[in-house]
């Protein structure tokens, strides 16, 4: 089979995950102009999915993503290139369901930036990142220059933009760039269970509590507060709170559906 005509993006759905998998190994997985799209279009469409709980992106393999693809030029001006990008990264940030990016081998530049707009980052010690746009003559994309400052800090951030470090698995870790180190024998299970805790908790309310963090970093005290009790009426007209407290009192484990409680008018 030709490389036109393999898919370069495979989805694959398990009890409301998805998992979405790079597929172009041989490039270590590098986001040519059909990857963007496909990508962007999969996670506009997960947004529309009312079944979906959780999202896993990961690359096939053997590397998560060496960055966007840059070894066949196109005829286009930068700002339709750019544009790919930040649909990818605002249609990802915005996602309500938990994402988790499961990161094998190599993460760079804007492939690095992608597992970074995931909530959860799981590494095996092999793992390696970098931001290496600078040493392509580049500056920072794919959000990167919004996401850093606030996981590391001002500093670390332009050191790891600036100098084009390349960091393990642990040193991110450190830093706050991954959430779990795993071996790579631990990670296939390890993410599918973490992505099966997501996704059988309340769907509703972690959607409010992921906007609310995402928000958080952007508003004053007041305003957090302002937008907590928003929030809170919307997680009690649903039934997952009553299902909480009849779980807990029961001894049992809740069952979360986000359905609707509220009466319906007649």
């Amino acid at each position: 089979m030709s490389s036109d005509i393999e898919p370069v993006l495979l989805s694959t759905d398990t009890d409301g995950v998805r998992t979405l998998t790079l597929n172009r190994p041989a490039r270590k997985n590098a986001i040519n102009p059909r990857l963007w799209e496909e990508l962007a279009d999969a996670l506009r469409a997960a947004a529309r999915d009312t079944e979906l709980r959780a999202l896993v992106i990961t690359g096939a393999g053997g590397a998560f993503c060496s960055g966007a693809d840059i070894s066949t030029p196109e005829d286009i001006h930068p700002r339709h290139k750019l544009r790919r990008l930040t649909e990818v990264a605002l249609a990802l940030h915005e996602l309500t369901v938990p994402t988790v990016a499961k990161v094998t081998g190599v993460a760079v530049g804007a492939g690095w930036n992608l597992a970074l707009g995931c909530d959860f980052v799981v590494a095996t010690p092999e793992s390696r990142f970098c931001q290496i746009f600078a040493d392509r003559g580049l500056s920072v994309d794919l959000g990167g220059s919004w996401l850093l400052p606030r996981l590391v800090g001002l500093q670390q951030a332009k050191r790891l933009v600036l100098l084009a470090d390349t960091i393990a698995a642990e040193e991110a870790r450190d830093l706050g760039l991954v959430t779990w180190v795993k071996a790579a024998d631990e990670i296939d299970a390890f993410v599918a269970e973490l992505a099966g805790r997501l996704a059988a908790g309340p769907p509703v309310a972690l959607a409010q509590s992921k906007a609310l963090l995402n928000d958080g970093a952007n508003v004053t005290l007041r305003e957090a507060l302002a937008n907590e009790a928003r929030a809170q009426p919307g997680n009690f007209a649903t039934e997952d709170s009553m299902e909480a407290y009849a779980a807990f009192a029961a001894k049992r484990a809740a069952k979360f559906t986000g359905r609707w409680a509220v009466p319906r008018s007649e």
